[in-house]
């Protein structure tokens, strides 16, 4: 196993318990199994369950493409923009709090892909070199600098493009390469589903390691070939292509996440291919402490060691400040920072100043505070480690204040605006159809108080800041238990003054004015 980059082309599936590799990862009681429910449990264990989910959200994108191009261009009218920036962004968090990844279960740019690997087996293995979580930070940061240039909230032509642009890019590398290569090193969207899944309430594990242990076939990531639990394979995932080989009828995991030694939800996508393809029926969907896994550290299947790995480290700090950045960019001071960087820098196009400001949240910014908590945690324990190290090490507590503010954010647009798809989706029938047979558009449907929002807002901006205060104290007794610092009271003060400035500054953005930027109707 790759433990700096993760990469999927040695996978050890040998017969070793997870705890005995790593006791740090050992949990040994499990919560309940919602594949155990009547009705909910025999869906899910439906082979078929996935599409059943993909289909209809497939259907609702096309229909946003189609109004993306043909409908209004204003965006509070739009479906487009309206279903894209208020509605799915707002249910992708909620969805991820409390139950877990299922969106990605849904993820509707896989059927297109389904159906072309009907015609064509993807033969091309992902670059080794970029086998890692760089290709889809640089996209993640992307995706929210255009989404500022362009002002996609308030375009729904260039939403649309999005969207194509996103469906057309999944087809073609799940396309040429094999198994889940976009999922798992490139979409920006499944990156902060992984993180935030971290905070779920779900998880996807065996229930007997022992019975992983007697197991010979290892199917839940290799796959069933031909009826046969037996057939041979070539890789992890893949048929074999030596004479003789029987066709897989059941695939294996695609993200390379060997069920007895996966732990937490990073790099699932709750496909489900490995409940399908275990002959024993010995892997569950079940319930657990929210963020139970960013308090554990060593080698986990698929993905090395997270806490030795840059990439995963600067994809947890984007992930955070990219959140604060995401937020400020919403309120009226970001215009008086960007004034203040044409003046002092005599530049008056948009992007060399949007970029500058980029630049200042997700890296100088980032890089004096973590930086600076590393020097002052090393000075107070007397470590020798390095600063990066130290921040790597404590790059996991940043998630759940983190995803407190998009929890924060997004849920402040969902929640305001969530009957607003009623008017929008009549209007959007009426201009199709000639015909009110939806109803005439109630354009002053709207949604909850912002009173009330905001006390939702910061519920969760202080769930996040308890998380990560949680979180570190985790790290930082794990650490002192291993030597690595001399234990001490104050070891945790830095990175605790760092989780409640991050909690003061997004509760200051809160307070600001949000600027709805063009997707809700206000009534």
């Amino acid at each position: 196993m790759k433990s700096q980059t993760g990469d999927d082309r040695s996978i050890n599936t040998s017969a070793q318990p997870a705890s005995v590799a790593n006791p740090s990862l050992e949990r040994p009681d499990h919560g309940f199994d919602l594949l155990a429910l009547p009705l909910l449990g025999r869906f899910l264990r439906w082979h078929r369950s996935r599409l059943v989910l993909q289909i209809p959200v497939f259907l609702i994108s096309l229909i946003m493409i189609a109004h993306a191009f043909w409908g209004p261009q204003l965006a509070p009218k739009n479906l487009a923009a309206l279903l894209t920036w208020v509605h799915f962004r707002g249910l992708v968090v909620l969805v991820i709090l409390f139950a877990g990844n299922f969106f990605c279960m849904a993820c509707p740019f896989m059927l297109p892909r389904e159906l072309a690997r009907k015609l064509y087996t993807p033969s091309l293995r992902w670059p080794k070199s970029l086998s890692n979580k760089w290709p889809a930070i640089v996209l993640f940061v992307g995706v929210l600098f255009v989404y500022e240039w362009c002002d996609l909230f308030s375009s729904p032509w260039w939403t649309g493009v999005l969207i194509v642009t996103y469906m057309i890019i999944a087809l073609v590398i799940d396309a040429l390469f094999q198994r889940a290569s976009f999922c798992k090193f490139v979409c920006p969207i499944g990156q902060f589903n992984f993180l935030g899944a971290t905070l779920s309430p779900l998880e996807i594990s065996v229930r007997d390691r022992s019975v992983c242990d007697r197991c010979e076939t290892k199917d839940c990531i290799r796959g069933r070939s031909g009826g046969s639990s037996t057939a041979t394979h070539s890789d992890a995932g893949q048929p074999s292509k030596r004479s003789g080989a029987l066709p897989v009828v059941q695939r294996g995991c695609e993200m390379a996440l060997f069920q007895p030694r996966k732990t937490g939800n990073l790099d699932c996508t709750f496909c489900l291919d490995c409940v399908y393809a275990c002959p024993e029926d010995n892997v569950g969907l079940f319930t657990r402490i929210p963020g139970e896994e960013l308090c554990v550290t060593g080698t986990r299947s698929g993905l090395g060691v997270p806490e030795r790995r840059s990439d995963f480290s600067a994809l947890a700090i984007v992930f955070t400040f990219g959140a604060l950045l995401n937020a400020f960019a919403m309120i009226s001071p970001v215009y008086a920072l960007e004034s203040a960087i044409a003046m002092a820098t005599g530049l008056t196009v948009e992007w060399p100043i949007l970029g500058a400001i980029f630049v200042l949240f997700l890296i100088i910014e980032p890089a004096v505070l973590l930086l600076g908590a590393a020097a002052i945690t090393r000075r107070i324990t007397q470590s020798s480690e390095s600063l990066p190290v130290i921040v790597k090490r404590y790059a996991p507590s940043l998630l759940p204040i983190g995803f407190g503010v998009w929890l924060a954010h997004y849920a402040f647009h969902f929640l305001t605006g969530v009957l607003t798809v009623i008017p929008v989706t009549q209007n959007a029938v009426r201009q199709a159809t000639g015909s009110d047979w939806l109803g005439r558009p109630q354009w002053q449907l709207g949604g909850l108080p912002e009173s009330v929002v905001y006390a939702i807002e910061l519920g969760f901006l202080s769930l996040g800041l308890l998380g990560s205060l949680i979180v570190a104290s985790a790290i930082g007794r794990h650490t002192a238990n291993t030597a690595v610092e001399r234990p001490t009271g104050w070891s945790l003060a830095p990175w605790g003054v760092l989780h409640v400035a991050l909690f003061l500054s997004a509760v200051w953005i809160m307070n600001q004015p949000m600027d709805m930027r063009g997707t809700f109707l206000g009534g």
